[in-house]
């Protein structure tokens, strides 16, 4: 893949060109005050690196990006407006916000834009081109995306596994390169795949086992222990015959879990399951709670963390690994009396400083250690891209890296 030097030796420099540039800009949103408010900037923090260089090397940086799922259709709600002010801070310069992603209006914003001058588009999914599964109209979309600009940099992780006409079908209409955060995003992933360090340890929670096959069954050829967690831990108990009570339980899946359990006693990969769990009456913060044994759950009790044993077993699993991949929170760590496995595993991971590759992969997980209080330098790496994550350990191709190869 070419790289942004690449990319402005082959143009001869940036200064005077447009260069369109794929962030992920998806943020989570506060509104309960009546304005919409950042609760982690992560992402924004990781894409300004790129675009703050392409300004000050003298480029009319358009950034695209999109927030939130809208069905095709503007949307106010998932409007890029309250991510301008962020943005702005961090690169140290003004950004203009266009009110729509192409068009007139866009068009005309960026032809009165000079070198060094920052826009950023609104959410590319107000338009259905984006994410259609028509190729047609994902190029259509694309065509006009295109027509902006002179160059393009994906530097969106958190997409490179879609194929979406921003990320996709743009590369294919300009000169490309990578950027700085995709790139460093995929080195890390390489460490994770090729000549690791052992021992490899890999800590899945989140809440459905289903989002996570195609990568366990990656990962038993490749981790030397799994730590499971989170919601979907009660499957994998539900596959060793325990009660779970009113617990998330996916029950088609308990015999795929149950054949996986079987598949790592067989190639001598460690499965480490919470030997205890924090089990509440209802899915509140004020509910009443107890910690329990795994394998005795009440019927009528919910499962909503892994328990303060459990905590210590996994930290004891992680404290000699070289290697550690973590995505998914062991329980509801928003609600603080369930956070407690995620803040162990947090600082498990922490512990370890510079003796291992640490990566917390990326959604919720980085969103829930940053909101416990730990820097995004307490860890080896934190990706922005959970899913890309997932589907790169799985030996998925990525087509927005695919789009990129030449």
């Amino acid at each position: 893949m070419q790289t942004v030097d690449d990319l402005a030796a082959a143009l001869g420099g940036f200064r005077g060109r447009r260069v369109l540039v794929r962030s992920d800009l998806n943020v989570p949103l506060d509104r309960s005050s009546g304005e919409a408010v950042i609760t982690d900037d992560g992402r924004i923090r990781a894409s300004a690196p790129t675009i703050r260089r392409l300004a000050e090397d003298g480029a009319t940086v358009i950034v695209c990006a999109h927030l939130g799922r809208p069905k095709g259709a503007p949307d106010p709600q998932y409007s890029l407006a309250p991510v301008v002010g962020r943005l702005a801070e961090l690169i140290r310069r003004p950004v203009t916000f266009v009110a729509e992603a192409v068009g007139a209006a866009a068009q005309q914003a960026v032809a009165d834009a000079a070198a060094g001058d920052v826009l950023l588009l609104e959410n590319l999914r107000f338009h259905p081109g984006e994410a259609s599964k028509d190729a047609a109209e994902r190029g259509a979309f694309a065509d006009q995306l295109a027509a902006l600009a002179d160059a393009y940099v994906s530097d969106g992780f958190g997409v490179v596994h879609r194929k979406q006409a921003s990320v996709t079908e743009v590369a294919a209409r300009l000169p490309h390169a990578v950027g700085g955060l995709v790139l460093a995003e995929v080195e890390v992933l390489r460490r994770l795949t090729e000549d690791v360090a052992r021992p490899y340890a890999v800590v899945l929670g989140g809440a459905k086992v289903s989002d996570k096959l195609g990568v366990i069954e990656n990962l038993l050829t490749t981790a030397d222990r799994l730590l499971i967690g989170g919601g979907m831990v009660f499957t994998f108990l539900a596959a060793q015959g325990y009660e779970v009570g009113k617990s998330l339980l996916e029950a088609d899946q308990v015999d795929i879990v149950r054949g996986y359990l079987a598949q790592a006693a067989e190639r001598g990969v460690e499965v480490v399951l919470p030997s205890d769990i924090v089990a509440a009456t209802e899915f509140t913060a004020d509910a009443e709670h107890s910690v329990v044994a795994a394998d005795a759950i009440p019927a009528d009790r919910i499962g909503l963390d892994i328990g303060p044993a459990a905590a210590a077993q996994f930290a004891a699993r992680l404290a000699d690994c070289r290697t550690v991949f973590w995505n998914g929170p062991m329980g509801v760590s928003e609600m603080a009396p369930y956070a407690g496995g995620t803040r162990a595993v947090a600082q498990a991971l922490a512990d370890r400083g510079t003796d291992a590759l640490t990566v917390v992969g990326g959604g919720d997980t980085a969103a829930a250690v940053r909101a416990l209080g730990f820097a995004d330098s307490d860890f080896g790496h934190v990706s922005t891209g959970g899913g890309a994550s997932l589907e790169y350990l799985e030996g998925k191709t990525l087509p927005g890296l695919a789009a990129l190869e030449d």
